[in-house]
């Protein structure tokens, strides 16, 4: 076959385009996957901020029933400090001194009793006995502090054993009226309340929170490890943070183990700052079971469409193949292979009209077998249909350009449309038909053809139809003059057309 399909016939109007059902159903994937991406991350921020929020609230919870405590048993501290250096009592009983002093100190379960203590470190009073056993804690970081600087105010050591007990102790100093350093005033508080309270609360495996003196040191943490308590972390950058800002929040690995947590904080300016860190894992347990849902969902989705669509597109170019196999069969012709008359007389004028629009020239050659009827009476009309596949291969090696259109007109006559051929140049062409079909004489009679060669510049006043009459009229002068020859109309001609 020597037709081919021209590109605009490529696709009709109302065909639906396989290409086009896939960029669809890509960009309704992207779509969706779009939608779904931001919904996840809006619920992972989500997490994050409620996970942020209830840290806060736990953090600030503790920190107040701490802060409170230890406020409490300063002001038990405070008490006896200026107690003991009031003149009054300088003279009255060391039983009336110890009610005296001690009267309003807290007695909580948690609390211990309040020593008292000399400049020398020896012991005077204690809140728990009128008899006190005698003891020196001069050599105690306390007892040290207090000496060494009338701005210590109250001090937290380090937590260790206190009095049987491991506690945290807390003292304050005794300055006299003239400034002089007259002792401290020591009292503890155990580490029994640490864990009575953490108790109460239900947290993760992984979830942590510490209580930390201003310089780092570890007084208590959760989940509890004596390794860890009374540790330095200060030179920790997280850490460091804790004393810069008064409330926050950072993320990193924890000081103690590899664990990436969030942590936060609030109200530092307080004797003992609370921590609380929550892992990542824990943060977006949820959260992550639930992308997992939605992306399973999503992935089966995806599948759905890209499967469908397969189908649907197989389907398509199915039915293309189809269509342009009835395009084919509709618009040539059977024996031949070239474009049949319904088929010319459509490209004819849009070619028309194209040309119309660029102003450029569109030629016509019109095909007649000679003496064909002489032939096909002679020796048959299996013969005579041999004769026309041979001319129609001659006139479709000449016609090889997209816009080029060769059809069979009708019996023995023959039509191809040259775009942007002027009148010569589409006479050379008609020519070297000519020519190809004289070579291809057969062995039983010399076989030609005669052509009709016109071109126009088509304009407003004229019509397709001139430009095929104008070609016919060259195809009749062509025989005229004794046939197997080409022609072209006469410009003299074109004008009488026009």
């Amino acid at each position: 076959m020597w037709f081919r399909r021209p590109k605009d016939q490529a696709a009709r109007p109302g065909r639906i385009s396989a290409k086009l059902l896939i960029w669809c159903s890509i960009a309704t994937i992207v779509g969706f996957s779009a939608v779904c991406g931001s919904v996840m991350f809006d619920m992972r921020r989500g997490e994050q901020a409620l996970a942020l929020q209830t840290m806060e609230n736990l953090a600030t919870t503790i920190d107040s029933d701490i802060s409170r405590n230890v406020e409490l048993y300063d002001l038990s501290l405070r008490n006896v400090a200026s107690n003991m250096v009031e003149p009054e009592l300088a003279g009255i009983s060391k039983r009336l001194l110890h009610l005296i002093l001690f009267d309003h100190a807290a007695t909580a379960k948690h609390f211990g009793t309040i020593q008292v203590f000399d400049a020398a470190g020896n012991l005077l009073h204690d809140s728990g006995t009128f008899d006190a056993t005698p003891e020196n804690r001069a050599d105690e970081d306390y007892f040290r502090v207090h000496r060494d600087n009338s701005d210590a105010g109250l001090f937290i050591d380090r937590p260790g054993q206190y009095r049987g007990a491991y506690s945290v102790v807390l003292s304050r100093r005794i300055t006299g009226k003239d400034g002089a350093f007259l002792g401290a005033v020591v009292g503890s508080l155990r580490f029994s309340y640490f864990h009575d309270l953490f108790g109460r609360l239900t947290l993760a495996p992984q979830d942590v929170i510490a209580v930390l003196r201003h310089d780092g040191v570890v007084i208590m943490r959760t989940p509890f490890d004596l390794d860890v308590i009374g540790k330095d972390l200060g030179q920790g950058h997280g850490v460091q943070r804790l004393f810069v800002e008064q409330s926050g929040s950072f993320s990193g690995s924890g000081a103690v183990d590899p664990i990436d947590r969030l942590y936060t904080w609030r109200d530092s300016s307080r004797p003992l700052v609370v921590v609380v860190g929550k892992s990542w894992t824990d943060i977006f347990a949820i959260w992550r079971r639930q992308a997992f849902r939605v992306g399973g969902i999503m992935l089966a989705l995806i599948a759905f469409v890209t499967g469908a669509t397969m189908i649907i597109v197989r389907e398509i170019k199915r039915r293309e193949r189809a269509e342009d196999k009835l395009e084919g069969l509709a618009t040539t012709d059977a024996l031949t292979g070239l474009r049949n008359r319904r088929k010319f007389d459509q490209v004819i004028v849009q070619e028309w009209l194209r040309a119309h629009r660029c102003q450029e020239p569109l030629a016509l050659l019109m095909i007649d077998a000679d003496h064909f009827k002489t032939y096909n009476d002679m020796f048959g009309h299996q013969a005579g249909d041999q004769l026309l596949v041979r001319i129609a291969g001659s006139i479709a090696g000449a016609a090889q350009r997209s816009g080029d259109c060769a059809a069979r007109y009708g019996g023995e006559e023959f039509a191809v449309l040259l775009s942007g051929l002027s009148v010569d140049a589409a006479l050379a062409v008609g020519e070297n038909i000519r020519t190809n079909v004289e070579m291809l004489s057969a062995d039983k009679w010399a076989t030609t053809v005669s052509i009709g060669v016109a071109s126009i510049v088509p304009n407003a006043s004229l019509q397709p139809t001139d430009l095929v009459e104008a070609a016919d009229k060259a195809l009749y002068e062509a025989k005229s003059r004794g046939r197997n020859q080409s022609v072209a109309t006469q410009r003299e001609n074109l004008s009488r057309v026009a």
